[in-house]
């Protein structure tokens, strides 16, 4: 009978170990994400409270957040229906906005990075295009539809030129200063170890750019998003943006307020994306 009880008094304490190295960091956990949750949440019931309280008046322009809820709830529930032609849900809508936003994004950041590495390494080619790139960047994104339109004669093309020349600058200068800040240590150290084009790209110059790069990426897609949605306003065919104007043409205002909460929330999605992968390429931050 000793040796039984002797046996399940360790067990005992060894369960009471393990309990006790879990517990913390439950807690821990715990008070973590209740430190990342709770605020948000807690702002987020206060502004929806504020807009019931404020938009409940028979006079109001806009509904409240019960009235959004019960007009939209047939497009909450089921955003997956396809009645053909521009009748969808709004998944299609935002699939098709986020198509388009791809690539157009991809082709910003190739050529931006390509140009960024070119005006950061190269002093005659910063004196002559850093201008030019200064000038264009203030052209607000809707003035280039006119002229993509003319050019193209499609939407979707169209579309994606916007999305291009939205996103391309930041990106391009962002690059650029982090090629121009490389310490010149670097640059002396690689000249020693004889480093070829590719090797210096790939060791040194890469590394020490990409928070400024992705910076520049985040600052990016955000336009991008927003280029897309104002784009498709004008230039109709499946897409959030259209979807908007869509429900605006046929007073469906509960209908706008629901695209415009998907928008922000696909948004913020998109930034955390490009923050994440930015962190595992080379612990660049998301916040």
């Amino acid at each position: 009978m000793a040796v039984k009880t002797d046996v399940l008094t360790k067990a005992e304490m060894g369960g009471e170990s393990i309990l006790a190295t879990l517990l913390p960091r439950v807690v821990s956990g715990a008070k973590f994400v209740a430190a990342r949750v709770l605020p948000p949440l807690l702002f987020l019931a206060l502004a929806i409270a504020v807009w019931e309280i404020a938009c409940s008046s028979p006079k109001a322009t806009l509904p409240p957040p019960s009235k959004v809820i019960a007009d939209t709830w047939e497009l909450i529930i089921d955003p997956f229906y396809d009645k053909g032609n521009l009748d969808k849900g709004l998944f299609w809508h935002l699939a098709s906005s986020l198509k388009r936003v791809a690539i157009g994004f991809t082709l910003a950041s190739g050529i931006g990075i390509a140009l960024g590495v070119l005006i950061g390494q190269s002093t005659l080619a910063f004196r002559g295009l850093d201008p030019i790139f200064q000038v264009l960047r203030t052209v607000p994104p809707l003035a280039w539809l006119p002229l993509s339109l003319a050019a193209f004669r499609h939407a979707d093309p169209s579309a994606i030129f916007v999305i291009t020349i939205t996103a391309i600058w930041p990106i391009i200068l962002n690059t650029a200063v982090g090629i121009r800040n490389i310490p010149q240590d670097y640059r002396n150290v690689s000249r020693v170890l004889r480093l070829n084009g590719f090797e210096f790209f790939f060791k040194v110059m890469l590394p020490a750019t990409v928070p400024f790069m992705f910076t520049g990426l985040k600052i990016g897609i955000g336009l991008s998003w927003l280029a897309i949605v104002a784009a498709e306003m004008l230039i109709g065919g499946v897409g959030i943006g259209f979807f908007i104007w869509d429900a605006w043409n046929s007073s469906l205002i509960s209908e706008i307020i629901l695209a415009l909460i998907y928008v922000g929330l696909v948004g913020f999605m998109l930034d955390r994306l490009i923050g994440f992968i930015g962190n595992r390429v080379g612990g660049y931050s998301a916040q």
